[in-house]
């Protein structure tokens, strides 16, 4: 079965889920405000300039995680999925997860977004399987560090051969669909790059590499 792989934010969402769930977070009175929307402005930027410091910005990211329970979480979750995330689904996008649906291909979301925000997400968008960035759980509650490798750059490659390993899948014919220069060390190794509403970067690479360009959000 032939793989087509997803990123998620900026690509499948016309936003990011990541800074999104931050926003929310600091609407909700949460987490203090100024200071909370300072850092996650600024994390965002550099993900976009391409230096995120992944292990720094997931400390913050996974902090919040640590002071509500599981019941409290999944309540919040809902919400944030009805005021946040409906508002950035795209219809050309779940034509295309159609797409590769019908012609009868694995749907495979792969994001540097901890799991904890993508799950739900890629539940409610109908992908067969998702790999995400793995937030630490201890009895039953999170514990504000990382599971292994985050699905980052070179780590989404490590995740994906991992996985790959496990389920028995392969890239032959494979396409994978990204807006960020971020993922280039992914669309390198698939047979079928495609570049999503790309930043400056990826549509500078995927023009000299005569990559196919698409806009889900016309």
């Amino acid at each position: 079965m032939r793989l087509a792989i997803f990123d998620l934010d900026n690509t499948l969402l016309n936003g990011d889920s990541d800074h999104a769930w931050g926003e929310f977070l600091c609407d909700q009175g949460l987490v203090d405000r100024q200071v909370y929307r300072e850092a996650n402005d600024r994390f965002l930027e550099h993900y976009q300039q391409g230096t995120l410091d992944i292990e720094e910005f997931l400390g913050f990211a996974l902090h919040p995680l640590t002071r509500f329970s599981q019941d409290t979480l999944k309540t919040l979750h809902q919400r944030f999925m009805q005021e946040c995330i409906e508002p950035m689904m795209l219809p050309a996008a779940q034509a295309l997860l159609e797409q590769h649906r019908q012609a009868g291909d694995y749907l495979l979301i792969i994001t540097a977004t901890n799991a904890f925000i993508t799950a739900p997400i890629a539940e409610r968008l109908g992908v067969d399987a998702i790999l995400a960035t793995d937030p630490e759980m201890s009895e039953g509650e999170y514990t504000g560090k990382v599971a292994g490798t985050p699905c980052f750059r070179e780590g989404k490659v490590i995740r994906l051969n991992s996985w790959l390993a496990e389920s028995g899948h392969s890239l032959t014919g494979s396409y994978f669909y990204s807006d960020s220069y971020n993922d280039l060390p992914l669309l390198e190794v698939v047979d079928n790059p495609v570049a999503v509403n790309p930043d400056a970067k990826l549509l500078s690479t995927a023009e000299a590499r005569n990559w196919p360009v698409l806009d889900l959000r016309s």
